[in-house]
């Protein structure tokens, strides 16, 4: 055990990456722009594991996030002399491959970097056997303990599989404070501080529903958590960023993607209907009061398999008649394709409008997609086709899309292994393995009852404005399902909100939700809604079942729709 930072009671702990993609110059800005402890990056999403699966596939050395040993390489020298300790998940399908990367790296730029690594979370040589089927990529979310390790045997860099997003921010915490297996309040807090500064710059203004109203939002600075031994945190930015830190944008990020009151990880259960935000000044929020449980026996796997073909045609709509023109469009691509495929869907944007000033604004767009276990069926056999009705179809047939072959689509599925079934390694900078047990101490997921709502608002006067008026909101998703998470400022607005925007309300607001099942989670504590939209997404985001497959637009199309709202509220 040893502190990872100068000050005992306080941890600063950075971000610079969201996702596979973000901003590439962020690690040198943070490591730039002031004190900083430990500096963390999130990699892996979903559809980052997929990608990393098919990069294994043509060479079995890769299957890691490749911009990471970039930022590496262009500010190694610079953590090392402000004594910066770097734990990322970038390591993705092969942590061992990338830790011997970054020693390469570090030699060659005569550099004496400690580099440690997390691994045991990739499942696939068992899958068959822990019931898991024939995937392209299994992956278990492992816990923080094996960084823990890595950082206790004095690593400058941790490296790791699939661990939860939060791992790389509870494993320095508790290493620094000391923590141990069982302390879940202390674990619970570090994991609210993990999640709200996963994602980057979505905790500092970044896809925030109230942008409007933040004065610098040109280029946001990436957020910090300053921890606390009780686990308790401060977010926060260097100064001098772009964005904002206010309670909103803390809880923009707290809501997202999440599920119930209940929040499972690999080491503790976070209660997130006990946390408390509180703005203690300018670009500073307090997260405070979070508890935590036991966490449950098993491990959410990550599972991505290959499903198919998938291609797409789009056609251009103009003008007048725009439903019989998709209508005659449909009905002759379906009766000239040779061969139908396993699954053929249409899609009408009505983007056009009446008396239109432009040729755009006059045009709707009609989406056919089909997916196929054979590419033949989806590839020129299918989008030729389209194409042929260019001169046989419509009056102004026209298309967005070129012919061209099908391409592979991913289908992601979440599966659970009993903790105790999967290896937890911590590779130290030496090379020595140390195994990680599992969390002896367990607790079943169990949903918490509904809490007290409070009284209504009485009945009164109302007008007729959309609920982003006065309502937050963000969404994203889970697998083939949408999160929406709601949420109101004041005390008048939330005895409103929580009794108005129910599930069966969600769904006639949203209609393309009406048959599917809607769940909503009530957090009184954030005067927060919560609701999961299951199988909006089919097959998760690389399925690609909608034209926004990740539900990032789902919140701010509900917060667009119209409502009766009291005028007494602001």
């Amino acid at each position: 055990m040893g502190m990872l930072a100068a000050d005992p009671d306080v941890l600063r702990v950075g971000n610079c990456s969201g996702f596979y993609g973000d901003r590439l110059g962020a690690m040198r800005e943070m490591l730039e722009g002031g004190q900083l402890d430990v500096l963390t990056g999130d990699y892996l999403a979903e559809l980052t594991m997929l990608i990393l699966g098919r990069d294994r596939m043509k060479d079995p050395d890769l299957g890691y996030a490749k911009t990471f040993v970039r930022q590496v390489r262009e500010c190694l020298a610079l953590a090392l002399e402000r004594k910066v300790r770097i734990v990322a998940n970038a390591g993705g399908l092969n942590p061992a491959g990338l830790a011997a990367e970054l020693r390469k790296v570090a030699a060659d730029l005569g550099l004496d970097a400690k580099i440690a690594h997390v691994e045991g979370d990739d499942l696939l040589g068992r899958a068959g056997e822990l019931g898991l089927g024939a995937p392209l990529t299994a992956n278990a979310y492992l816990g923080a303990w094996g960084i823990v390790e890595c950082l206790n045997a004095g690593a400058d860099i941790v490296v790791t599989g699939r661990v939860t997003d939060a791992s790389v921010v509870v494993g320095p915490a508790a290493a620094h404070f000391g923590w141990g297996r069982t302390d879940y309040d202390q674990l619970a807090g570090a994991v609210a501080a993990g999640h709200v500064i996963e994602c980057g710059t979505q905790a500092t203004g970044g896809n925030f529903a109230f942008f409007t109203e933040l004065a610098d939002l040109g280029r946001p600075g990436f957020p910090i958590a300053e921890l606390r031994a009780d686990g308790s945190c401060v977010i926060t930015k260097h100064d001098g960023t772009g964005g904002a830190v206010t309670v909103d944008t803390v809880q923009a990020q707290l809501m997202y993607e999440i599920q119930g009151a209940r929040y499972a990880g690999p080491d503790v259960t976070t209660r997130l209907d006990r946390i408390r935000l509180t703005q203690q000044a300018a670009d500073r929020v307090l997260i405070s009061g979070v508890t935590g449980e036991a966490p449950p026996p098993q491990l959410k796997v990550s599972l991505n398999t290959l499903g198919g073909f998938r291609n797409e045609m789009e056609f251009v709509l103009t003008g007048l008649e725009i439903e019989a023109k998709a209508e005659l469009a449909q009905h002759q691509l379906e009766s000239w394709l040779p061969v139908r495929p396993a699954e053929l869907e249409w899609t009408l944007a009505r983007l056009d409008r009446p008396d239109a000033e432009t040729e755009e604004q006059a045009s709707a767009l009609l989406r056919c997609v089909v997916r196929d276990p054979d590419p033949n069926k989806v590839g020129r056999a299918f989008s030729n086709v389209a194409v042929e009705l260019a001169l046989a179809s419509y009056p102004g047939c026209s298309f967005t899309t070129l012919p061209g072959n099908g391409s592979p689509y991913g289908v992601y599925t979440p599966g659970f292994v009993d903790a105790v079934e999967v290896p937890h390694i911590a590779v130290l900078p030496d090379g020595a393995r140390i195994d990680i047990a599992a969390a002896t101490e367990t607790l079943a997921l169990q949903p918490v009852p509904e809490p007290e709502h409070p009284e209504p608002l009485p009945a009164g006067a109302t007008r007729r404005a959309p609920l982003g008026t006065i309502a937050l909101a963000r969404s994203g998703d889970k697998g083939g399902d949408a999160n929406i998470g709601v949420w109101v400022r004041t005390e008048e607005q939330w005895r409103w909100l929580v009794h108005t925007l129910t599930a069966d309300k969600l769904r006639e607001l949203l209609p393309e939700t009406a048959a599917l099942p809607v769940t909503r989670h009530v957090l009184p504590n954030l005067r927060a809604l919560n609701f999961i939209v299951s199988g909006l997404l089919g097959q998760g985001v690389a399925y690609q079942a909608r034209f926004d497959p990740q539900a990032k637009g789902l919140g701010e199309w509900l917060r667009s729709r119209h409502v009766d709202i009291p005028l007494e509220l602001p």
